[in-house]
């Protein structure tokens, strides 16, 4: 849901970049969970105080008392158990659960598998690799997204391959 980055002052706080379609989603919970980048061990911990500022924002954490512990947490990824989100309408997703699904073009052509969403400012792109490592990245807008498909793992998409 975000990721840590600068430390901002001098007594541990930290600004955390938020990734999810709701920058705010982060600050209703007195608990956060961090991974290491890559990683796949969550530990929890506990939120001291947390401020939105100019699309960041800025948080304390327990026993994060200084600007270099602080500083040595950059990059840790930040999140909450699943079972603390709020539940999807029909047709929205967690981008997370769309990680690893299969895209393929209305021709059937598999593009690849969805490796990330990157943030544009506009609207998420999917990042899409291919099995011959060959990288796309497909705008995630109505315009291009057919249907996802969350039972057989499949995006299908309105994407023409470069000849």
């Amino acid at each position: 849901m975000g990721r840590i980055g600068a430390p901002h002052g001098v007594r541990g706080a930290f600004k955390v970049r938020p990734e999810s379609a709701d920058p705010a989603a982060l600050l209703g919970y007195g608990e956060w969970w961090f991974c290491a980048r890559g990683g796949d061990t969550w530990a929890p911990r506990r939120v001291q105080n947390v401020r939105a500022q100019g699309g960041w924002l800025v948080a304390e954490i327990a026993g994060v008392e200084s600007r270099e512990a602080a500083g040595a947490l950059r990059g840790i990824e930040v999140g909450v158990p699943r079972e603390w989100l709020p539940a999807l309408a029909q047709d929205e997703y967690y981008q997370a659960d769309l990680v690893g699904m299969a895209m393929v073009n209305r021709d059937g052509v598999a593009l690849g598998a969805l490796r990330e969403f990157l943030e544009s400012g506009a609207h998420p792109i999917a990042r899409v690799i291919a099995d011959d490592g060959t990288e796309r990245l497909i705008p995630w807008v109505a315009r291009y997204i057919d249907r996802v498909d969350v039972n057989a793992r499949r995006i299908d998409v309105d994407w023409a391959l470069d000849e």
